[in-house]
């Protein structure tokens, strides 16, 4: 009998658990392309870990619906259990060296897009001053996606989408997942009845860019289905174009939690095509991953980015 079961426990596949860093990458990501750059592989590598996982789970995990992969009801069930079980295991491998909150001095400076201070730095800030009262937390504007203000330490922490522009050893933490939405002012034609992508495209648009670029996925999209919206401004950030759209008849599309204090009294619509989530992630350079007190700082901001009411203990 013990040969026979020998012989089972030979024919087993052996569990990488390797794995399970890719996979939690994959799972928050929702792209290959974006789990790579995150985890500082090529897509083609990546691609080929989505199939062994694949192979392993017995599931396809990531699916393509229309441009985009959406996750599995598995994929879905196993998304936090993953990510759970690597933040235990660097937990486990990373110095528990917890900082003195109480008598910590240190300002931190951290670069966000619009709306983020205002959505989440409340509730961050009432935290900080909680735990640790001498510590300070400065926000600047975030004008590109260069990684250059993290390489050069004058900047501690920085939130957005991951980019081409971020540099390949900037360490990556997934903090919520979030869609584009339709806002316009109460009372708007679009604030009534059902909204199509004709109705949608034939408003008159808002347009948020930092690039020069008049185009974004939502032009894709409608262009896809045979349509194509008429562009009178762009500006340079969201609360600009959510303001415009308060006090005019333009449509703004805006992330919805990244705006959400930003949206306030206005009517927000999911839009009518077919585009893909994006994770917003917290960023920081690799000096600063072991220092105790940054750490407590990055578990903070994902905490309070899970619960925004600050409940989050």
């Amino acid at each position: 009998m013990s040969r026979v079961i020998w012989r089972y426990l030979q024919a087993m596949p052996t569990l990488d658990l390797n794995l399970l860093i890719p996979l939690d990458a994959l799972l928050s990501e929702a792209s290959v392309a974006a789990a790579a750059q995150r985890l500082q592989l090529s897509p083609s590598a990546m691609s080929r870990t989505l199939a062994r996982l694949r192979a392993i789970t017995g599931d396809p995990l990531l699916v393509r619906a229309g441009r985009r992969l959406v996750p599995t009801p598995l994929a879905l069930a196993m998304r936090e259990r993953v990510r759970k079980v690597v933040e235990d295991a660097e937990g486990v491998l990373r110095p528990t060296i917890k900082p003195e909150l109480q008598t910590l001095s240190r300002t931190f400076t951290v670069r966000s897009s619009e709306g983020f201070v205002e959505n989440f730095g409340p509730a961050l800030i009432a935290r900080v001053a909680r735990d640790a009262p001498a510590v300070t937390l400065r926000f600047l504007a975030k004008p590109d996606k260069s990684s250059a203000a993290l390489r050069d330490a004058s900047v501690d922490l920085e939130t957005g989408v991951t980019g081409k522009e971020m540099g390949p050893e900037i360490r990556t933490l997934g903090l919520f997942r979030d869609r584009h939405v339709g806002v316009v002012r109460t009372g708007h034609v679009l604030s009534q009845g059902r909204i199509t992508p004709a109705r949608y495209a034939a408003g008159q648009h808002v347009l948020v860019s930092r690039r020069s670029s008049d185009r974004s996925p939502i032009d894709e999209a409608l262009e896809a289905l045979g349509l194509r919206r008429q562009v009178v401004a762009t500006v340079a950030g969201f609360a600009s174009a959510i303001a415009l759209a308060r006090a005019s008849d333009l449509v703004a599309s805006v992330p919805e939690k990244h705006t959400q204090s930003l949206c306030e009294g206005m009517f927000r619509f999911a839009l009518p095509l077919a585009l893909a989530p994006f994770t917003v992630s917290l960023f920081w350079h690799p000096r600063l991953d072991a220092d105790p007190a940054h750490r407590w700082l990055r578990g903070l901001v994902r905490e309070i980015c899970a619960d925004p009411s600050g409940d989050a203990q």
